[in-house]
Order: C-alpha cells, then sequence, then structure tokens
C-alpha cells in the first residue's frame, strides 16, 4: 500500500517546488545573491558532513546510513518555510533568502541522497564513481536541459493561446505531473529538480503572465500540506516511534541548537 501513498506524496511535493519557483525572480538575486549562493553550496555541504560525524560518532550509526541521512537533513523544504515566511513576515531581502533556500534545496537534497545511496551500495570506488558521473550527468540533462526546453514549449503554448485561460491551471497542473514522473522514470530523484527548474524558468519568462496560475497553485499549497503532514505523521506506528525515540531526540536537538545555527 506504500507505493502509490509515496508516489502521491512525491507528486504533491513536486507541485509545491513549482508552485514555488514560480515565485523565484533572478532580480532577487542581485541583493540576496551572494547568501542564497552560500547557503545554497557551502550551508549544504557542511550541514550534510556536521549531521553525519554527530550520527556516526555520537548516536553510533554506520558511516553509509548516517551520510543518507546527513543528505536528506540539508533540506528545509518548502512546506514548512512558506507558512512560516507568512507568518514571521520579514523584510523583503531576508524572505527572499529564505525562500529562494527552502525551494532550490530541497532538489539538491534529494540528489546528494540519491548520490550518497549509490556510493553506499557500490561494489567499490571505480564502480561507485562511474555511477555518480552516470547520474549527474543523467539528472543535469533530464533536470536542467529537458526543463527548460519543456519551459520554452509552455511558453509559446500560452503565447499563441493555444491553451485557453480557464484551463491553463490544470494544464500546467498536468504538464507538472507528466515532467516529475517523466524524469524519475529516467533517474530517480530528477523529477524534483525538473520541476523546480520547470517553475524557475517560466516566472522569469517575459512573454506570457503566469500570476494567475500562481493564485490557483497557493490555494492548492495551502490544502496539500494541509494533507501531507497528517498523512505521513499516520504512516508512522508507535513501535517504530518507540524504538527510535531516543536517539530521534538527540539528533533533533543536535540540528537545532548546533547544528542549524552554525550551518
Amino acid at each position: 500500500h506504500s507505493s502509490p501513498l509515496l508516489s502521491a506524496v512525491g507528486l504533491f511535493v513536486a507541485i509545491i517546488l513549482f508552485e514555488g519557483g514560480l515565485t523565484l525572480k533572478f532580480a532577487e538575486l542581485k541583493v540576496s545573491g551572494l547568501p542564497i549562493l552560500r547557503l545554497c553550496t557551502f550551508a549544504v555541504v557542511f550541514s550534510a558532513v556536521l549531521t553525519t560525524l554527530f550520527m556516526s560518532y555520537g548516536l553510533g550509526y554506520d558511516i553509509r546510513i548516517a551520510g543518507l541521512i546527513g543528505c536528506i537533513l540539508t533540506v528545509t523544504g518548502p512546506t514548512v518555510i512558506a507558512p512560516l515566511l507568512r507568518h514571521v513576515n520579514p523584510n523583503r531581502k531576508t524572505a527572499a533568502i529564505v525562500k529562494w533556500e527552502g525551494i532550490v534545496v530541497d532538489p539538491i537534497g534529494a540528489i546528494l541522497a540519491v548520490l550518497v545511496f549509490k556510493v553506499a551500495t557500490a561494489g567499490n570506488v571505480a564502480a561507485a564513481q562511474i555511477e555518480t558521473l552516470q547520474s549527474d550527468g543523467t539528472m543535469f540533462a533530464v533536470g536542467v536541459v529537458g526543463a527548460l526546453m519543456l519551459a520554452k514549449g509552455v511558453e509559446l503554448l500560452l503565447r499563441h493561446h493555444l491553451v485557453p485561460d480557464y484551463l491553463q491551471p490544470v494544464f500546467l497542473l498536468a504538464v507538472v505531473a507528466m515532467a516529475f514522473t517523466g524524469s524519475n522514470a529516467i533517474e530517480k530523484e530528477a523529477g524534483l529538480l525538473t520541476v523546480t527548474v520547470l517553475g524557475i524558468a517560466l516566472a522569469n519568462q517575459r512573454s506570457v503572465s503566469v500570476k494567475h496560475i500562481l493564485e490557483f497553485k497557493k490555494n492548492l499549497r495551502i490544502l496539500i500540506i494541509s494533507i501531507l503532514f497528517i498523512v505521513l505523521s499516520g504512516r508512522i506506528s508507535a513501535a517504530e516511534l518507540h524504538g527510535a525515540l531516543a536517539k530521534g531526540l538527540y539528533l533533533l536537538a543536535f540540528l537545532l541548537v548546533v547544528g542549524r545555527p552554525l550551518s
């Protein structure tokens, strides 16, 4: 029963990332570009290494498991960041930095986790290097080049009014689902990168307006987030929680007090 559920959860996250990508304007990078770059590169690596070392040496986990979880926990995620921004209401520069980080790091963390998993399960160093290079190349081709080509195609369809205005939100929803599923079929976790780049590309083109589409997606995001947290937490049994509770609390305390502030 978990496979269809996890597929649906993956699609929900893809829709949220696409909607988030639609809010990312390159103009924001003029004042916030350097902090965003640091948060999406150095901070990600630092956070992953720090969490991995704590889990391995502090909690006694196998280094491969620790590395995998360390990569996953680099993600802050738009499902959490977007609602928080609405409540905190920071200044424009801070909001831009946190918004970009929350959305862009999501696919980066997923890709890092896949690469670490492939390295951990590879037979030797040479095999791991080949696996990593192949995955990197495929993800770039599918997630960046493919997404930009798809964005151009969507832009042309909208510009020439080949999709009626009232169908555009649903049409883009179908495009996101197709892009996410197709990318993941070619390379695991490439789908999140594809939909994020697709959203950013459509947000920064100037030939058609996507404001009405964004409004529809915002309403959809609220519905999806409301469902996601209940569904995901509902999959955890009391026995599973009890088994991981002590180490989980130690890890949570480390991330809150040491890991995140340092990153």
